[in-house]
């Protein structure tokens, strides 16, 4: 098992500019390049850095370890469900969802399309073939450079992948979601607090210090008696 606790920043690298390559470009190779979840995450066989994001919510919170069916929300490139395929029990059931295409991962099935688009919820449920014990969204709206746009598709997202997790999960099941910053939104929590037993906001150490992220994480879902606003 992978655990996340130890990782630090090494020798710092620069990278000169080169030319025809843009400054921003020059600074986000640079900063990969300096990045200890990215050396990490090459090191682990892992997708992308932010696999360790799902390791150290895990490792505080304990939502996988007795998750038999998940699924995975914006799973592109597949980080996260790599992590869930080892830390869940060994007959999980994983399925998974991106409008970006996924490399097949060993007893997962991921659908390219789009969570937003009409049909993609029914054919979620088709897959799941019951209750699911953990629903994950690591879903991000594109943005536009407009904050109070951004904002609102963001919210849109998380309310999308909340309104499906209690569709779907079974009593005591766990719903992981990214949102930004100011947390979620005040209306959706208090719903979200009505339906499960605990409701925290965590940003965990892999997220980086000036990105807007944190992660909400509900547990103990209330599968009767269902709030609503």
């Amino acid at each position: 098992m992978t655990h996340a606790a130890g990782i630090t920043r090494g020798r710092k690298h620069r990278v000169k500019t080169a030319k025809g390559r843009r400054l921003s470009s020059t600074r986000w190779l640079e900063r990969q390049l300096n990045d200890p979840y990215v050396a990490a995450a090459q090191r682990d066989g892992y997708r992308s850095r932010a696999a360790y994001k799902l390791i150290e919510l895990d490792e505080k919170y304990h939502f996988l370890k007795d998750a038999h069916t998940v699924v995975d929300l914006g799973a592109a490139p597949g980080g996260w469900t790599q992590v869930a395929s080892q830390r869940c029990p060994k007959d999980v059931r994983l399925v998974g969802i991106d409008l970006l295409p996924v490399d097949p991962i060993a007893g997962a099935t991921i659908l390219e399309m789009d969570f937003m688009a009409d049909g993609a919820d029914k054919a979620l449920k088709k897959l799941i073939d019951g209750d699911a014990d953990l629903v994950l969204s690591d879903m991000a709206a594109s943005t536009i450079g407009h904050p109070q746009t951004d904002h609102l598709r963001t919210i849109a997202l998380v309310e999308a992948a909340y309104f499906f997790a209690r569709d779907v999960l079974s009593e005591g099941g766990a719903f992981v979601a990214k949102v930004f910053r100011g947390g979620t939104d005040h209306e959706l929590l208090e719903l979200m607090k009505g339906n499960f037993r605990s409701v925290r906001h965590y940003k965990p150490p892999a997220s980086r210090p000036e990105s807007p992220e944190t992660y909400v994480v509900a547990q103990g879902f209330r599968k009767s008696g269902l709030h609503e606003v």
